[in-house]
């Protein structure tokens, strides 16, 4: 089933997008690799939904350029370029049955014998016993399913999916995201995916562009973006950050030593994205399930060469795989802390005197300059 046709690869060229005195993209330039699965991530007015139509045909860009591979497409109507695109909505046919769904493009174009095509396509998406109901008999992901046959039959060199699981259940969408990156994986086409969901970007997508504002504020794989963001709003739209604005105290080697509320903290100077001379402020970030909290009374058992900080623990909430802990700490008002409920220490209860600790290895700098709550409220 996989493909093996290369020109595959999508690049917008100083693409932008404006109504009016409103930019809705700025100028960007942008390339996806021929069978890579792609996401556009950011929240709602971000520029993700007008950049995907660009690609489609559906919006003509203000300026810029768009090439499917060596062939320039910026002047093409949809239906002359080799993309096919699945909506939130499906949009499926509801008096056809699930068969003459899929076969719906292959028959526009002509073709007469679809059986072997439709009944491939439709074992791909697992859903061969299904082939003679209607759409209003199937469950939502199976609806969905066949929207991605429908548009896939016709060997697109780009799928574009337009926040297609927006309209699911939590856990069938989470079921449908493992179910799409099996598809892109086995077909081996171009996915390009628009959402706002930072969890299902990170699950299926092989490259993340974070969009804010009509721009991409960083482009990276997950684990890239997640383990080393590069702006404030990076840090807090893919999942939590605890921000503390520190000093830059002395430099040895490779670390960095900061001064933070009377204290010490150590960052390593190839995770500082905001160099600063000595005297220097920037932010330290630490995801909370990076930071392990220990009663105060056990303080010496902390091992040496961790960074640390004192707090109260103003509120916790337990979730069932951790325990969810805000602590008041000179540094920081509201450090947040995921402890993973294996050994639960009876003492760590609201009011507790504690101590932060974690490896100076999960500690990030960035720019002291920029707004610790940027990113906050769109990812809520």
């Amino acid at each position: 089933m996989k493909t093996t046709s290369s020109g595959g690869d999508v690049r917008l060229t100083g693409i932008s997008k404006t109504y009016g005195s409103f930019t809705a993209v700025h100028p960007l330039d942008l390339t996806v690799p021929q069978g890579s699965f792609f996401a556009l991530l950011g929240a709602s007015g971000c520029g993700k939904t007008t950049t995907l139509r660009m690609i489609a045909g559906l919006e003509e860009p203000s300026s810029g350029t768009v090439h499917l591979g060596e062939q320039d497409v910026t002047a093409l109507p949809p239906y002359k370029r080799p993309v096919n695109t699945v909506f939130q909505s499906y949009a499926l046919f509801p008096h056809l049955d699930i068969f003459e769904n899929v076969a719906f493009g292959l028959r526009r174009r002509g073709i007469r014998s679809v059986k072997k095509q439709v009944e491939d396509m439709l074992e791909l998406v697992q859903l061969g016993e299904q082939a003679r109901k209607k759409p209003h008999q199937l469950s939502g992901g199976q609806q969905q399913r066949v929207a991605v046959a429908r548009a896939l039959i016709n060997h697109p060199k780009v799928l574009l999916l337009d926040e297609p699981l927006g309209a699911l259940d939590l856990k069938l969408r989470r079921q449908m995201q493992l179910e799409l990156k099996r598809i892109q994986t086995e077909v081996g086409i171009t996915f390009v995916h628009v959402t706002h969901d930072q969890e299902e970007a990170m699950t299926m997508a092989d490259t993340i562009a974070v969009m804010n504002a009509g721009r991409v504020e960083q482009l990276g794989s997950p684990t890239d973006l997640y383990e080393n963001p590069r702006t404030t709003f990076v840090a807090n739209f893919l999942g939590t950050s605890n921000f503390i604005e520190a000093e830059i105290d002395s430099k040895s080697g490779d670390e960095i030593v900061l001064k933070a509320g009377g204290g010490k903290l150590v960052l390593s100077e190839a995770r500082c994205g905001a160099p600063a001379p000595t005297g220097g402020r920037v932010l330290v970030g630490v995801r909370p399930e990076k930071i392990s909290l220990t009663h105060a009374d056990d303080a010496g058992e902390i091992p040496e060469g961790r960074n640390r900080i004192t707090g109260k623990i103003a509120d916790s909430s337990f979730i069932g795989v951790s325990t969810q802990y805000v602590v008041d700490s000179p540094v920081c008002s509201d450090f947040e802390v995921y402890a993973q409920n294996i050994d639960r220490d009876p003492r760590l209860v609201p009011g507790a005197e504690v101590v932060l600790h974690w490896n100076p290895a999960h500690t990030f700098g960035l720019d002291a300059s920029q707004d610790a709550e940027a990113g906050v409220e769109e990812a809520a």
